[in-house]
This record gives structure tokens, sequence and C-alpha cells, in this order.
């Protein structure tokens, strides 16, 4: 896929981001956002500068982005060589900055709103990841967590996204 956009078939940047999703009344992990006022899950993932998925996490709503950002960035330890730079925003600064560097050796780089912004505005970088949100939200199963298990619920999020990619490879 990265090859027919004329990238480097090893990405050498990813973009973090979280989402918050309310669960059906299932057994399972869940927990409350206080930040989204949401009672379920967060899904955490690593995207390329293309919108493609390096990494996806699931678990409960009431971890923090910074300790959910180190499981999925472990993930991907060692997978992408030239990975070297992880943009992300406010909510993943902090001490999360120093871990990436010692752990992972790359870059973390808080994209930051312009002081005095107020309302919406696209911010450069971020946009990639919430494409990429948005995109899977298309996908019913995906517009609440379904699932008893994260691990399910982690292969319902790749199985859309290889969806995407094969729609995308027959059209060219």
């Amino acid at each position: 896929m990265r090859g027919k956009a004329n990238r480097n078939r090893e990405p050498s940047v990813g973009i973090i981001d979280s989402q918050s999703v309310k669960t059906v009344d299932i057994s399972g992990d869940r927990g409350y956002d206080s930040a989204k006022k949401v009672n379920g899950r967060k899904r955490h993932i690593v995207v390329d500068i293309l919108g493609l998925i390096l990494a996806v996490e699931v678990h409960k709503g009431n971890i923090q982005d910074r300790d959910g950002a180190k499981i999925v960035l472990s993930k991907i330890i060692g997978m992408y060589p030239r990975l070297k730079l992880i943009w992300a925003d406010h909510g993943y600064s902090g001490q999360l900055v120093d871990w990436v560097k010692v752990t992972c050796n790359w870059i973390l780089d808080i994209v930051k709103r312009p002081s005095g912004m107020k309302g919406f505005k696209v911010l450069p970088h971020r946009w990639v990841v919430e494409r990429t949100f948005g995109w899977l939200n298309k996908y019913r199963r995906l517009s609440k967590d379904y699932e008893c298990l994260t691990d399910t619920s982690e292969a319902m999020i790749y199985t859309a996204m290889i969806r995407l990619m094969v729609r995308r490879l027959a059209r060219t």
C-alpha cells in the first residue's frame, strides 16, 4: 500500500491517539473515562503518515493516555527500523516523552494548539490519525465495542483496516 503511494515501504513517522468508545452490556474489561464521560473502552492506535495502522491496543476506558501509549508503543519496538518520530497531542506530554526516547529510541513530538485558539481547528499532522478513526467509525461493528474480549476488539479494527486497504488496492 505504501509503495503504491510512492512511499518507502517502512514508515519513518508515526502518529498516536486514543478514542473512547461505549461498550454494550457485556462482561469484560470496561472502565469510566472521566475526561470524555464515557463508560467503556479506549482504543489506542499508531498510524503512519498515510493513516495506515501500525499498532492497536484496546483496554479499559479508565487507563490514562500516557499509560496506554506505553502499551501500544511497546508493541512496535523493533518492527519498523526507520521509525524515528511519533507525533501526539498534549495528552501524551510529560514523562512519556522521556520514556519514548529512552525505551524506544524515538522522538515523541507534542503537536500543540496555537495559543488563544478557540473552537475546532485542524492541527498539522494530527488530522491523519483523526481521519483514520473516521474511517473506522464507518464500520457498524466499531461504532460501539460489542466484544467481550479486548483482543477481539483489536482484531475487528485490524479487519476493518485490511478491508479498507484491499478496496483501495483493487481500485488501482
